[in-house]
């Protein structure tokens, strides 16, 4: 048989050889490939011995360690038997649980005495050796960045166990059922150690009270956080409304509350102590004392005007609770202050018994004069002027309308809002300032801040330009001319305008989202003033039955429909007139009407 290159006998001598040494040179580079290399990097075993003996090695340098740690333990443990404190302070080292922790003070004991293993060392041998081949079976990388920390976890390890072998020893025969507690129980720990029935444990109870302060800043801690989750989780109770002289850290607002808020000091008035009393058999307030109606809302010595007497900070922080005009709420205390201090004091609330002689039963009358349409062509101009005093409001149009409304006037009311929208809208038709007068007095309801702002433009005889009612562009002593006197100027007490809104004008408003924007009309507040100043008293001008027939406004020179806005309850307002007229108490002008006398 022959060789094997002769069978390419076919082939040309120029192709046979170059063809050879291209396998060749394939072969000399592809044949080391096929050849395994002699591993260099360390096996499993060896990974397994090398850790063996790196714990031993620590265990030894710990076990070198023992007097220092041993003369540590023993001053900490002398150091709570002289407290006479409980010490429960958890001491956790790296991860492992308290079990591991006391088979690992057996194999710490067992090292130093150097007697046979146990069962528990047994068993800690056996959960070392687990460890270790948890530890092996990871990744070559992933175990030298392991090294480091099971190495400093083993020296912690080994340290608390010296130290826990040392205070068994010398709190043998005291404590035998201290177990570490958690950070999240401590403060039930206390209630564990009442159970304690020895005599010893007794006695260290009683001194728990000397609990080291690291214990006490984390007990308080874990009791803060504690009640913080609670308040979390549970929905809180709706809070009672606080007394008037509450502290609170916070301004009461408005938008806080979805209707009127009602405080258990809602009916709470000042009251004027010593005031006069009306010696009229037919008055007002003798009448009020008798109707079943009346007698229990009818308050005859309520203190009617606001001035610097009668405001201090216990006033603000009690009326602060209210709502404008009812009150402060929302209101600048230096600006209120500013304004009312410069108003003297009222010499007496019932002034116009004030003016009376003395031991005088004359009755005081007063006519009271609306706006309303009602009035146009009713002739009542005379009859109005014959009481002993007129009370007039807001646009008080007297010139061309003499026969309807009258001419005199003693009592103006009105709004720093109602006032500057009657100079403008009827200044042309001959309002161009307020009802001047030696003997007039002002009476001005304050609605808020706007009206705060008008007294201490007036006060400085200054423009509004920056203010609420900058549109005006005017000084507000310009419509008081030279008749500007504070004794005769009156701010009406808000105790007296949330009196009126309860017990007499209380809509249903209040209980809505829309309660912050409702108040009484200026007329109405106007006439249950004179309700408590005047022994009798007749109203003209006021919403009555068949208001539908009659124009807005007595002054209007094209018929108006009157609206009904939301922030007035006219259908009250009209309810509380007509039940007042039928009960005697004022006489309310009514139209179309057979004529017959007052009472």
């Amino acid at each position: 048989m022959r060789s094997c290159p002769w069978r390419f006998s076919p082939l040309g001598q120029s192709v046979r050889w170059p063809l050879l040494l291209a396998v060749l040179i394939f072969l000399l580079y592809t044949l080391p490939s096929f050849i395994k290399e002699p591993s260099t990097k360390p096996s499993r075993y060896q990974y397994v011995k090398n850790i063996g003996e790196t714990s031993g090695d620590l265990l030894q340098k710990a076990l070198s360690q023992t007097p220092i740690l041993g003369q540590r333990t023993s001053v900490h443990a002398e150091a709570v038997q002289g407290n006479g404190a409980l010490d429960i302070q958890p001491k956790p080292t790296g991860h492992t649980s308290g079990a591991s922790r006391k088979a690992e003070a057996s194999q710490a004991q067992w090292q130093e005495g150097g007697s046979m293993p146990n069962t528990a060392t047994r068993a800690v041998l056996k959960r070392q050796e687990k460890e270790r081949t948890v530890v092996d079976t990871q990744p070559p990388r992933g175990q030298d960045k392991e090294m480091a920390s099971v190495r400093s976890k083993e020296l912690a390890r080994q340290s608390q166990d010296m130290k826990t072998s040392r205070e068994r020893k010398d709190q043998q025969g005291t404590l035998t059922t201290i177990r570490t507690v958690s950070a999240k129980h401590q403060v039930k720990a206390a209630t564990t150690a009442k159970a304690l029935t020895t005599e010893s444990q007794k006695k260290m109870l009683t001194t728990a009270g000397a609990v080291s302060t690291r214990m006490r800043k984390k007990a308080m801690t874990t009791a803060a956080v504690t009640v913080k989750e609670k308040k979390v989780q549970a929905t809180p109770p709706p809070a009672p409304f606080p007394s008037p002289t509450t502290p609170r850290s916070q301004a009461l607002k408005a938008a806080n509350f979805k209707s009127e808020p009602r405080w258990d000091f809602e009916e709470q008035y000042n009251l004027d102590v010593g005031g006069l009393q009306t010696t009229c058999p037919d008055s007002v307030k003798v009448k009020a004392s008798k109707s079943p109606w009346l007698k229990n809302l009818f308050l005859p010595n309520l203190t009617l005007f606001l001035d610097s007497r009668h405001f201090n900070q216990s006033e603000w922080n009690r009326l602060e609770h209210f709502a404008p005009p009812f009150g402060f709420m929302e209101l600048n205390h230096s600006l209120v202050q500013k304004v009312v201090t410069h108003f003297p004091p009222v010499p007496q609330q019932q002034l116009l018994l004030a003016s009376l002689p003395p031991g005088s039963s004359q009755c005081v009358t007063c006519a009271v004069v609306g706006n309303g349409g009602i009035l146009n062509d009713s002739r009542v101009g005379q009859d109005i002027d014959s009481h002993d005093y007129v009370f007039r409001l807001s646009g008080a149009v007297i010139k061309g309308y003499e026969q309807d409304v009258g001419t005199r006037t003693s009592f103006y009311g009105f709004t720093a809002f109602s006032l500057t929208q009657s100079l403008l809208i009827l200044g042309r038709r001959g309002f161009q300032h307020v009802p001047l007068g030696k003997d007039v007095r002002y009476l001005h309801f304050l609605e808020g801040t706007r009206d705060y702002e008008w007294l201490e433009a007036m006060l400085l005889n200054q423009t509004l330009a920056k203010k609420n009612l900058f549109w005006f562009r005017r000084r507000p002593q310009e419509a008081f001319q030279e008749a500007l006197k504070l004794d005769r100027y009156l701010l009406l007490h808000p105790d007296f305008l949330r009196y009126m809104k309860n017990r007499f004008l209380r809509s249903k408003t209040l209980t809505t989202t829309h309660w912050r924007i409702y108040r009484p009309t200026t007329g109405a507040l106007l006439l249950l003033t004179a309700l408590h100043l005047c022994d009798k008293v007749s109203a003209y001008g006021f919403i009555t039955e068949g208001y539908e027939r009659f124009s807005d406004h007595y002054y209007d020179q094209s018929w108006k429909r009157l609206i009904f806005y939301i922030n007035h309850d006219f259908a009250l307002e009209r309810t509380v007139w007509k039940r007042l007229h039928d009960e005697g108490i004022i006489w309310l002008y009514q139209r179309p009407q057979t004529a017959k006398a007052k009472d």
